[in-house]
Order: C-alpha cells, then structure tokens, then sequence
C-alpha cells in the first residue's frame, strides 16, 4: 500500500491570521471552501459566523486538501475531501484539523459511469474484465462508485483492470488531485494512460471501455454517440437506491483546525450554526425565487419531488440522518485496502461537534 509522510504544524503555522483578533475583538478567521448555493450567503456576508471576521477563499477541493495536510493549514475552517481526510488520518497521521458535520456536498454516483456506446457493456456485470478509465483512484466520488458496485452488483474493484488518466479534464474546477486522491491499494491492476490524453480522451481513443469520473466528460455534453451513461435511466436508479438504502453519499465535510477549537472552544458551534442558516437560506431562495431564475422548465416539480422522497431538509447536517452513510463509507475504505484500518465517527470528527442539530 502506498503511504505519504505529511508534516506537523510548524511554529509558523499557529501564527496564521486563522487564530488572530481584530480590532473590533471579533476572531480574524480564514475559511476556504466553494461558494455553492448552500454557502452563498456566507460568502456574500449575508449570514456571519457569530463572534468570528471570517474572510471565504474560493479554492478547488485538491489545494484544499493539500494545504490541510501538508502541514501549511492556513485556514481555520475548511471545506474538504471526505475520503482524503480519511486517508490522511488513518495512514499519515496528519490530524491537525477535525470534522464537523456540515455536509457541503453530497452526490449520488450511478450517474458517473460511463461506457463506449460500441464496448457492448449493458450492464454492471459487463465491466468485470474490462479496461476502466479514471483521473485518480482513492477520491471520494471513486471510493463511493467503487462500493456501491460491489454491494449493489457483485463487481469487486479486482474484477477490472484501472487506466489512470495523465490529465484531469476537471482540474481547473477541482485543482490539482492532492496525494491521497492518487493513491492504490496492493492487488489492483493499474496502468497509466498515454501521454497527454485525459480521462475523457481515452474514452473516445478506446483506451478505455468504461470511465468513472465525478466530473461529466466534456464528450458525453455536447452529444457525442461514442459516450453513454451505464444507466440510461439515471434519476430511477438513483433514487431507487436511496429508497432501499436511506444513503445519500457524502463528498466534502466542513474541518476545523483542532488548535483553532481549543483555543476558541465556541466558534466550532457558532460555525455549525452559520453553515445551517445559509443552507436554510437556499432553501428559502428555492422556494421564493429560483423557480424563475433556474433555467429548468419543471425546476418546481423536481423539488417537490426530492422533498417527497426525502424529505424538506434533503441536504441534512448533523450526524441523525447520516450515521448509516458515514460508517458505510468507513467500511468501503477499509475493505478496498485504502484506509489502514475502518475509521470511527468519535475519531474523526471534532469532540462534542456529533451533538450539534441541524433545526
């Protein structure tokens, strides 16, 4: 198994603006993270972190991750890799930040397969022995895909031969794939693709017969017949899923530099909090608005769709609701040879922060 030693905090590092006061003794916070619907108001200074002067830094998941465990962690509240942080954890013993359950997003992963319309694969059962492309192996979205495979359909990550991409045809959304989105277990087939050729590319230069990507191939968007989902009925699939298994995958988790929380034992609260009220927010602005500023004909009735199968806070923080998807992940990790041993809730996330309710 592959592993990587990342440093601890450097004396530096604990000097950072993350744990500094204004002169208005508000906390000087540093937050990276995505500004999605869910954060927007965080973002825009509509919603504030009570007690904090939290500057947000737009940054891709990959530099995020890799700033978090490179020893460098210059911001005090980050958005990262579920899986990664895991591996991180687990393996290197990097452990300067701790998890809070605000979930910042989350996907269902039937939709990221993809197979050559003319590779004859028709099924799940059909990618046993075939060539799979992919930009890394151990991310979340793979992790994920690769579990559900294997509970839902009977096909084990041996079953096929891996082809990793050169190029990530997402980076310039994701950033650059940080150390633990790369790494391979013992007993996995793995080859690299040729030179200059993205994931998508080898998908349509039949490198490959099948790709699991989270990002949607640039090829599959403009309508190219080579390209096809495995399930052409996505939205049943997947929904299906979550009705017999109540799981709705987890990518990226709010941390907490563990320092930081020590020092200032109310802000882990007061973050959760603000990350709740701008996710109710979006809620409101669904409701009151994007009806008519989406572009979706039936944005309306797909909401109230989600709503009746899963609920009005779909997109639940705090750990009722998410214990079931979080240990199911733990136990994918630990049996695909990536986690050193199956991770525990108490562990990785920040002491007393598994009570916070999501209202």
């Amino acid at each position: 198994m592959q592993r990587r030693h990342f440093l601890a905090l450097s004396a530096a590092t604990l000097a950072t603006p993350a744990i500094l006061r204004s002169g208005q003794g508000d906390l000087k916070l540093s937050v990276g993270g995505y500004r999605l619907d869910r954060t927007a108001a965080l973002f825009d200074g509509k919603i504030a972190i009570e007690g904090a002067s939290a500057e947000f830094q737009a940054q891709g998941i990959g530099d995020l991750n890799t700033l978090a465990f490179s020893g460098e962690g210059p911001h005090g509240l980050t958005e990262i890799g579920l899986h990664p942080f895991m591996l991180a954890h687990a393996n290197d013993a990097a452990q300067d930040y701790a998890l809070l359950p605000v979930f910042l997003l989350r996907q269902f992963r039937h939709k990221s397969i993809f197979v050559r319309t003319d590779a004859g694969i028709t099924s799940p059962a059909d990618l046993k022995g075939r060539r799979i492309g992919s930009p890394g192996y151990s991310s979340s979205s793979l992790t994920w895909i690769r579990g559900i495979m294997e509970d839902e359909y009977g096909v084990k990550p041996t079953d096929v031969d891996w082809v990793t991409a050169k190029k990530d045809s997402s980076a310039d959304a994701a950033g650059k794939v940080s150390a633990q989105e790369t790494m391979v277990p013992e007993g996995i087939s793995m080859s690299e693709g040729p030179e200059g050729m993205d994931e998508s590319e080898m998908l349509l230069a039949g490198e490959v017969d099948a790709l699991f990507h989270a990002a949607t191939p640039a090829a599959f968007i403009e309508g190219d017949p080579r390209i096809s989902r495995l399930f052409t009925d996505v939205r049943a699939v997947e929904q299906d899923y979550y009705k017999r298994t109540g799981i709705f995958p987890i990518m990226h988790v709010l941390a907490i530099r563990r320092d930081l929380a020590a020092q200032e034992p109310w802000l882990a609260r007061a973050a959760f909090d603000a990350y709740v009220k701008s996710k109710q927010a979006a809620y409101q602005l669904k409701d009151r608005l994007t009806w008519a500023t989406d572009m979706m004909p039936w944005y309306s009735a797909e909401l109230d769709a989600t709503r009746a199968l899963m609920g009005r806070n779909f997109y639940s923080y705090g750990l009722e609701g998410n214990r079931k998807t979080l240990e199911t992940f733990f136990g994918y990790s630990y049996r695909q040879g990536l986690a050193s041993r199956e991770l525990t809730l108490d562990e990785l996330f920040l002491p007393g922060s598994l009570e916070f309710e999501d209202a």
